[in-house]
């Protein structure tokens, strides 16, 4: 339905609206000027929309021409609270906050979905629901717009979702990646707090230390992973803080590690809280402290419905050809609210490579450092992705055989020269 020639008018716009949001990046769930600059993007667009009650969300809805459901497509739009040393001429002017994860780009690519599916309103056999969610990183901005109602903005479920993110390694530019089931890991926070008895470093007789504890629990949760979970279904745990005492020679009171943890699947998810309570509560016995247990079960795995990713690497290979789209391997350790939209609905999230030419991916900046630079270009080549998606999904959906054929090549694909090289098989960080 669309080709590169057809998202070239709105480039220079939207490439202008991730520059402006990049330039003024917000954290959480309260992002009123994010929330100000896409709701000015949209206007003019025939959509309905609405706003959220208890985050700074949009929702906006395009009726098709003609009758048929609705699919959904995502754009996250917070930031994160990292000081930015990427060096571009439109960086944060906020001090310790970046769109270091390129939530900039998701957000204008919808936008410019938007635009694209509003100009052909009247050859969508369905409705398209546009979700610009605050709130990705850490706070379930997904599952709160959720709750709200945004998968029956328009008056019935949506049939699929998808969403797409930039990679600033591993991906060259313009490559995309998706694979069916598990692409993300489960998420989750564990924060442990031993309590003994402080006292003299001299004389640790008199005291019950809670340092040792710590320092075992630490160590015992490493060769729990390698003994307790399938090499084949794997997870990853990782202490990344410890504190306790405040001198050299005092024996302090308590003390604290946090932790996280990612696991891909439901069954390993369960195996690895419940082995994580027993380790840490045993080895607290046998020291003869006493220990708090908070494990945060924060983002569940992000599991791409097979039919819907296997539809959408066709669709996207279509447009763009077989080695600009690519099935990744293997999942990524990294998590993402997403997985509860997908935990509603069958739907695909993918990745887009936006690594600047002249940068080697396997070396560049991963998304989340101070230093990730994303290329503006893909901004429109998002927005393409997303919007073909979008119509081939609602085409496929139809029963009116007058429909476009989401089955038939696209007549073009973007300049080849924006995503220099092909990329084998890889998986994005």
């Amino acid at each position: 339905m669309f080709t590169a020639s057809d998202v070239l008018p709105y480039a220079d716009r939207l490439i202008s609206l991730r520059h402006a949001l990049h330039r003024e990046p917000e954290l959480g769930l309260d992002l009123p000027r994010s929330q100000a600059k896409v709701l000015e993007a949209l206007a003019g667009l025939p959509l309905e929309i609405t706003t959220g009650r208890d985050l700074t969300s949009v929702t906006a809805v395009l009726r098709g021409g003609r009758p048929g459901p609705a699919v959904l497509l995502r754009g996250d739009m917070d930031a994160l609270p990292v000081p930015e040393e990427s060096g571009v001429a439109y960086a944060s002017t906020i001090p310790g906050v970046m769109h270091a994860c390129g939530h900039d780009i998701h957000t204008s690519a919808v936008v410019g979905a938007a635009h694209l599916l509003a100009s052909r309103r009247a050859e969508l056999a369905g409705d398209v629901v546009f979700m610009f969610q605050p709130g990705e990183e850490g706070q379930r901005g997904a599952k709160v717009m959720i709750d709200e109602g945004v998968l029956d903005a328009a008056g019935s479920r949506v049939i699929a979702a998808y969403a797409i993110h930039v990679a600033s390694t591993v991906l060259p530019l313009g490559v995309v990646a998706t694979r069916p089931g598990t692409i993300l890991a489960a998420s989750d926070s564990v924060t442990v707090t031993v309590h003994g008895k402080g006292g003299h470093g001299s004389s640790p007789h008199l005291a019950v230390d809670p340092v040792p504890a710590l320092c075992e629990m630490v160590t015992a949760l490493q060769t729990m992973v390698t003994r307790t979970v399938d090499a084949f279904d794997p997870a990853v745990l990782t202490v990344g803080s410890i504190h306790a005492g405040s001198a050299f020679n005092v024996i302090p009171a308590s003390g604290t590690f946090q932790a996280t943890v990612r696991t891909f699947s439901p069954g390993t998810h369960r195996t690895i809280q419940a082995a994580v309570r027993r380790v840490v509560r045993g080895i607290a016995d046998a020291h003869g402290v006493r220990v708090e247990i908070d494990y945060q079960a924060n983002y569940p795995v992000t599991v791409n419905d097979p039919a819907e990713a296997a539809f959408a690497l066709a669709t996207v290979q279509r447009l763009v050809g077989p080695q600009r789209a690519v099935q990744a391997p293997q999942p990524v350790a990294g998590a993402e609210d997403f997985s509860f939209v997908l935990e509603q609905v069958p739907g695909a999230y993918l990745m887009i490579g936006a690594v600047p030419p002249g940068t080697d991916p396997a070396t560049a900046p991963m998304n989340h450092a101070p230093q990730a630079i994303f290329d503006d270009r893909s901004v429109p080549e998002a927005a393409l992705v997303l919007a073909t998606l979008a119509a081939a999904r609602l085409a496929a959906a139809s029963p009116d055989p007058s429909s476009p054929d989401s089955s038939s090549p696209a007549s073009s694909s973007w300049d080849s020269s924006a995503a220099p090289g092909s990329a084998a098989p890889g998986t994005p960080e």
